[in-house]
């Protein structure tokens, strides 16, 4: 997720607007897809451009590749005859004066990402909602208690809500504007209502209750039951047991969470945006390799220093991720260091941007909720939809912590050592802005491999070719460019087609690669588009197919050079098309559990992270490993060390995921907001326990930790280390068959697809699971990988 992924805090609206809006974060992967789109937060100005418009190529039709060829052989191709619509709203009434520009309000196959303004954002939604409101109070008149009377209009019904929402909250967090953010934050209450309306409606409620006392339940099948214990679970959450007086504080609440979550993220952003450190003597950036300063530069030139070279500056340091991290790992200057890194661990820590009455307010308010629900804390609520208990996430993150606490503790030996060897003043006081610095160094130094150097090895076509070529061999699908066929939101965004062994299209992507610090949010993420559907099929028959975006911030192409990508950016690519991946290959019919949608949180990152063990693969690797210039394959010497620096601190890597997750934990099950311990003096105490070098009195991570202030990891950080375990094992499947045997890989390849990819939310992840490797998930395989295995001493 990762890299990224999501933000859910109107809290459990019914399961199907939760699954309908899914965010690694970031996934922007959420479970809450409704409320997760509300999380991206993006900024500032940019200039409308028209992009290529949708063209009336039927997703659903086995004649879509001659249709495509069709068009790219005439550009003057138009919507006169009747399109296919695949994403309708008909049932909208519409208002010939104010709507009838409205892209919001018109059918589309795709999205109209380049036509969306924030003018159209208050309008469009106020029309869509005042219909629903009617459609819904029909459908609560006419609900029985049977599949085509609840579900399937149900499905519909939230569909319109979810496409629309989804379109501007993707656009706020890939082309934000102070315009877009301001008419999202004004109209963001009514759909709020909305939700909670939905949420707890009775007659629906009481519907699923119905359904499952009655003579047809034995008959539905295991996707539909899971769909209807699902729903009845999360109204329950999301209150519709409550009396009137305990609802209408519950709803205050989430109006109010919804509220302060949306803050808390624009305030990280606009943090981040506003720190910019000004260099014009090059020995104060001594170190920086060439991409770094000549992404520097460029950035001094977008702040209006039009001079700016890479070789004589002035250059301009940012806390995007990008430049921050350079700094981190080659900044010679340790002054330079220190000042970038205390302004980066107290980002929106003060002034305007102080997130920490923010903080204090949503844990007050999620403690409300959870005592109003009847549950002692808020990690209860959070693990009432996961698979593990608070008990068993502890019991995990505490056989990791041992696990690599030793190991950690003989990193930082390692680093002090070896600065001293170097001659480093600070070696018997490192502290965190020398810990990536001196890592960087002795890595080198120990497997001679320097991450700049390899940036010319993995060009993003390259990696892409690479990843697709990946996905054929151990998926049998075919990924092809398909740009011209959708609209887009900016001229560097992609758009695939996927195909199956027939050539017949059965999903779609975005992917959106480059950094774009004045309008996009940071991070790495994958969210849904459209899902597959039964129920929303647009011909009747075949089902409606699923489409999805990826978005990344890798550094983009600098001069002629394309964008060359770290080993790291490589990861994170795979990453997120495994999220993709799910979502794309899902064999689910029914739409409230395709793809993504209703896999326990802890779960849903399995398919990404096992993606990333292909990083690893020797004949991956080396063929995306191809030098942008000479074409020059990877060293075969490179290659092994890279495979050996694979556990390179992984005792520290390993140790820092726990903290967050254990930091998480405590937040949401013994912090008591207003008592006398803060929640800085929790990170403190937290990181006692998990942290070889604690953390500065003055640091405010807390104040940027948007995973669980405003995504949808609240309580629920320590999914990443659960699935971890479940990718790692998976993985193992294909170690124990032999990677280099290419039929068996085929083969278990297949089976992966078949179950992990194909079954959705339609199963219980562990059943899935176990259905795909013969056995209920170990640990073993993730402690291998990581080098952990012997490691065991208690701390």
């Amino acid at each position: 997720m990762a890299k990224t992924r999501k933000v859910y805090p109107v809290g459990a609206v019914l399961l199907i607007i939760n699954l309908l809006m899914a965010s690694r974060i970031p996934l922007s992967r959420s479970i809450l897809l409704l409320q997760r789109t509300n999380n991206h937060f993006p900024h500032s100005h940019f200039t409308p451009k028209r992009f290529p418009k949708s063209y009336p190529c039927p997703l659903w039709s086995s004649s879509f590749s001659s249709c495509l060829q069709t068009l790219h052989q005439s550009s003057t191709t138009t919507a006169t005859t009747p399109p296919y619509i695949s994403i309708c709203y008909s049932s909208i009434s519409k208002d010939p004066v104010t709507d009838e520009a409205n892209p919001l309000l018109q059918d589309f196959e795709f999205p109209p990402f380049d036509v969306v303004e924030a003018s159209h954002v208050r309008p469009g939604i106020r029309a869509l909602l005042k219909n629903l409101e009617i459609d819904l109070e029909e459908f609560e008149r006419t609900v029985e208690p049977s599949w085509p009377k609840l579900v399937e209009p149900l499905e519909k019904l939230v569909d319109q809500l979810t496409v629309v929402w989804g379109m501007i909250n993707h656009l706020k967090a890939v082309k934000d504007s102070p315009e877009l953010r301001a008419a999202i934050e004004e109209v963001q209450p009514e759909k709020v209502k909305f939700q909670l309306r939905l949420g707890q409606s009775k007659p629906i409620y009481n519907a699923f209750k119905a359904i499952q006392d009655s003579p047809q339940w034995s008959s539905l099948s295991d996707a539909q039951k899971r769909i209807v214990e699902s729903q009845i679970k999360e109204a329950v959450l999301n209150g519709v047991a409550l009396d009137d007086d305990k609802r209408e504080q519950f709803n205050k609440i989430e109006q109010e969470l919804e509220r302060l979550s949306q803050k808390f993220g624009e305030n990280v952003l606009d943090a981040t945006k506003k720190f910019e450190k000004l260099i014009t003597d090059k020995k104060d950036i001594e170190g920086l390799p060439a991409t770094s300063l000549g992404l520097a530069a460029q950035t001094a030139v977008s702040k209006g220093h039009t001079d700016a070279t890479v070789e004589n500056g002035p250059w301009i340091i940012t806390l995007d991720a990008p430049s921050f991290m350079s700094v981190m790992q080659h900044a010679r200057n340790r002054g330079l260091r220190e000042e970038i890194y205390r302004a980066y661990v107290t980002r929106a820590s003060s002034g305007d941007l102080n997130n920490t009455a923010i903080i204090d307010e949503i844990l007050k308010l999620r403690l409300e909720k959870a005592n109003l629900l009847g549950y002692n804390n808020y990690a209860e609520v959070s693990m009432a939809t996961k698979m593990a208990t608070v008990e068993k996430a502890e019991e995990l993150l505490e056989k990791l912590r041992t696990a690599s606490w030793d190991a950690a503790v003989q990193d930082m030996e390692d680093l002090k050592n070896f600065s001293k060897n170097q001659g480093a003043m600070e070696a018997n006081d490192l502290t965190h802005w020398d810990t990536s610095f001196w890592a960087e160094r002795l890595r080198e130094s120990k497997y001679d491999i320097n991450e700049e150097e390899l940036r010319p090895f993995f060009s993003l076509p390259k990696v892409m070719d690479g990843l697709f070529n990946l996905a054929k061999t151990i998926f049998g699908i075919d990924i092809e460019l398909a740009d011209g066929l959708a609209p887009v939101w900016n001229n560097d965004v992609k758009f695939y087609c996927i195909k199956d062994s027939l050539g017949s299209p059965i999903a779609y992507f975005y992917f959106d690669p480059y950094s774009r610090p004045s309008e996009k949010r940071g991070g790495a993420w994958m969210d849904e588009v459209v899902s597959r559907s039964r129920v929303l099929s647009p011909n009747g028959t075949a089902p409606r197919l699923p489409i999805a975006h990826m978005v990344c911030n890798q550094t983009p192409p600098v001069g002629k050079k394309p964008s060359l990508m770290t080993f790291q950016e490589v990861e994170t690519v795979f990453h997120e098309f495994g999220h993709a991946l799910q979502h794309m290959l899902t064999k689910q019919d029914e739409g409230l559990v395709a793809g993504i949608r209703g896999i326990e949180w802890d779960a849903v990152e399995l398919p990404s992270q096992f993606m990333e063990n292909w990083c690893y693969h020797r004949e991956t690797l080396m063929g995306i490993a191809k030098h942008y210039e000479t074409g020059e394959t990877l060293p075969e010497e490179v290659y092994s060390k890279l495979l050996a620096a694979r556990t390179f601190r992984a005792g520290s890597f390993s140790l820092r995921q726990i903290k967050f997750a254990s930091l998480d934990l405590e937040l949401h099950t013994n912090y008591i907001p207003g008592a006398l311990e803060s929640i800085y003096d929790v990170d403190q105490r937290v990181s006692k326990r998990t942290q070889v070098i604690p953390p500065l009195t003055e640091d405010r991570f807390l104040c940027g930790f948007s995973h669980i202030f405003a995504g949808g990891y609240a309580a629920g950080y320590y999914s990443y280390k659960w699935a971890e375990v479940l990718s790692a094992d998976a993985f193992s499947a294909f170690e124990d068959v032999g990677l280099d045997n290419s039929k068996a890989v085929k083969e278990t390849g297949n089976k992966f697809r078949e179950t992990i990819l194909a079954l959705g939310g339609g199963k219980a992840p562990l059943e899935v699971f176990v259905e795909f490797r013969g056995r209920e998930p170990s640990p073993e395989a993730l402690l291998r990988h990581n080098g952990l295995l012997s490691v065991t001493t208690p701390a």
